[in-house]
């Protein structure tokens, strides 16, 4: 099944960060996974969850695929129903940015919105997930892929995000990485144990998530962070947690583009600021990679625009404006 522009999924640089680092005997290293087809590490985990739904008959040429999604994987799955000739629903809430869904829209997606935040919890996730349940039982031969609790979203980074890494790399201490379903580092935690890597798993979420049992607030930035705990996710495997606020997560983005020239999105300036909050703990002669899950085109209103930080985040240092 791995044809055409599907081949081209995996195999992101692994890119050395020389300018923005505070100890230049630090190695530090971003695993650009923007450079995917889809912009985003999402591609590798919506291809394997769609390979798996075929093999396993779940999925047939008539199926219609419905997700639940605040921006990336809906345009990793619409770039890849798109090839594939399968219909897809991608279920979003006004998190999603306007330039999001005019890429999912040229892929062919079929856009529902959910426009009101869960009731209990005051939450859109819920909510989203809840629209996906009434389409399914609504359309006949749907599927949903399931991110949030699909074992094939994790093995997908397993099996080809950390494997690319620890081949790249003699050693490495230090794996930094955003959560939000929890794919990304549960597939890698895995490997890591696996294996028997030495790397110390640090994981970086948005103050007012809820992944870790943290008080809920306002975030703006969907990808880091999630309102609910996901089944993904399995907390033994992380060696440490730290927080980032959406001014952070702006400020490591124009951090990046000043320092690296990385055009970077909003998590992956979390992440990168995740690190600066401790890097000055690590050993001088350490080796830290960062995953950036996705590039920051996507973000060009948002994390890049001043007047958009200004009203919506606040001030920040006159050199990064």
């Amino acid at each position: 099944m791995k044809n055409g522009i599907l081949t081209t999924i995996g195999n992101t640089p692994l890119v050395p960060l020389r300018q923005i680092t505070r100890e230049p005997k630090q190695h530090v290293y971003a695993k650009w996974e923007g450079m995917n087809p889809g912009g985003s590490a999402k591609d590798r985990p919506a291809l394997r969850m769609i390979q798996e739904g075929l093999r396993s008959g779940e999925i047939g040429p008539d199926t219609v695929i419905i997700e639940s999604s605040s921006g990336n994987m809906a345009i990793s799955l619409a770039m890849i129903c798109s090839y594939l000739g399968l219909r897809l629903i991608c279920v979003i809430d006004p998190k999603t940015t306007t330039q999001n869904v005019q890429i999912m829209k040229a892929y062919g997606a079929e856009i529902d919105w959910v426009e009101q935040p869960d009731p209990q919890t005051g939450e859109f996730l819920p909510a989203r997930i809840a629209r996906v349940q009434a389409l399914l039982s609504q359309i006949e031969n749907s599927y949903w892929p399931n991110q949030y609790a699909n074992p094939h979203n994790y093995l997908s980074h397993y099996h080809t995000t950390m494997k690319e890494i620890a081949a790249s790399l003699k050693e490495i201490d230090y794996l930094f990485c955003g959560v939000s379903s929890c794919g990304t580092i549960r597939g890698c935690a895995e490997y890591i144990k696996d294996h028997k890597l030495k790397t110390k798993v640090i994981a970086v979420d948005a103050k007012g998530s809820m992944i870790f049992g943290g008080e809920k607030s306002k975030r703006l930035f969907p990808g880091l962070g999630a309102g609910m705990v996901p089944p993904q996710l399995k907390p033994e495997l992380i060696d440490r947690t730290v927080y980032v606020t959406d001014l952070d997560c702006v400020i490591g983005c124009r951090l990046l583009l000043q320092k690296e020239s990385i055009l970077a999105g909003a998590s992956s300036g979390g992440v990168m600021m995740g690190f600066q909050s401790i890097s000055a703990e690590l050993p001088k002669d350490s080796t830290s990679v960062l995953i950036f899950p996705d590039r920051g085109d996507r973000y060009l209103d948002t994390v890049y625009s001043r007047e958009w930080v200004k009203e919506h985040v606040g001030a920040m240092p006159d050199e990064l404006q």
